[in-house]
């Protein structure tokens, strides 16, 4: 099995780099960075896990800045989004971001990519809540041939580009592998469509969720597609169980705080984990 960590990167934090550094030394494997572009003070759209939206959605850094100074401090850590909200960013753009963190970073970045839930953030970027699935694919999609293709061009509904030419492409081949988040009805046939591996993150009907992946990955000529867990719970029990039903990764999240407290953290979860 392999850890990660999972954090929202924020201004009152300890640095990105710092953090890394913290992470690769107690043996974790990643560090996933999660993301929001901002968030709306009127909001009606509820916080998925109940109650207040905690302090750190309002307060993150962008994730490719805070994953390039991760990268830059450390020298085999796994660098991650999880999530990049797609549906908030140009294709473009972001397929140059994500190039240029897999080049800089010696081919050691991984795309979570996902929808998202808050309607009104999505709603600044111009994007209607329920055409939000379509939309991902498409820009997903299109930074697929941008990465592949020397003069790419895309043609759908959403995304629509004319040859161009953009470099650099991804030390990875074909493209660093793209993680789709999500616990939705329609969540596996997206990663059927379009990606390399599945990330929920709710344990709950865990087992017959990731063997009816495996069917649709063989229906459509797949290998059987991995799995990624966030926000996994740091009890070896379950996380024995889940690499028994074919989750290959788990992340667990620490709550953002300053190096002191951070590495309190990252040493109980390594201790329980059994690295170091």
């Amino acid at each position: 099995m392999r850890y990660g960590i999972a954090m929202f990167p924020t201004d009152y934090a300890v640095e990105p780099g710092t953090l890394a550094r913290m992470v690769e030394e107690r043996g974790f494997e990643s560090l996933f960075f999660a993301e929001h572009t901002h968030i709306p003070v009127d909001r009606t759209t509820p916080y998925p896990a109940g109650g207040e939206l905690p302090k750190e959605y309002s307060h993150t850094y962008d994730p490719f800045v805070a994953l390039t100074a991760a990268a830059a401090a450390t020298e085999s850590l796994l660098v991650a989004t999880g999530i990049c909200l797609v549906i908030e960013r140009d294709p473009i753009i972001t397929a140059k971001e994500v190039a240029s963190i897999d080049r800089l970073s010696g081919g050691r970045f991984l795309f979570g990519v996902g929808a998202g839930w808050n309607r009104e953030e999505m709603e600044n970027h111009g994007t209607e809540p329920h055409r939000r699935f379509s939309l991902m694919r498409e820009r997903v999609e299109a930074m697929k041939a941008i990465w592949t293709e020397d003069e790419a061009s895309y043609h759908s509904e959403h995304v629509d580009f004319y040859p161009i030419w953009c470099w650099p492409k991804p030390v990875q081949k074909p493209h660093p592998p793209v993680l789709v988040g999500g616990n939705a009805p329609k969540v596996l046939e997206r990663v059927v469509a379009f990606g390399d591996e599945w990330m929920p993150n709710r344990a709950t009907g865990l087992t017959e969720r990731v063997a009816e992946l495996g069917r649709l990955a063989a229906e459509a000529g797949r290998d059987p597609i991995p799995v990624t867990l966030s926000g996994a719970r740091p009890d070896p029990e379950l996380i024995e169980r889940g690499e028994r039903i074919g989750v290959h990764r788990c992340t667990f999240y620490i709550t953002p705080a300053d190096a002191g407290e951070t590495a309190r953290q990252l040493d109980e979860l390594a201790s329980v984990l059994g690295l170091g």
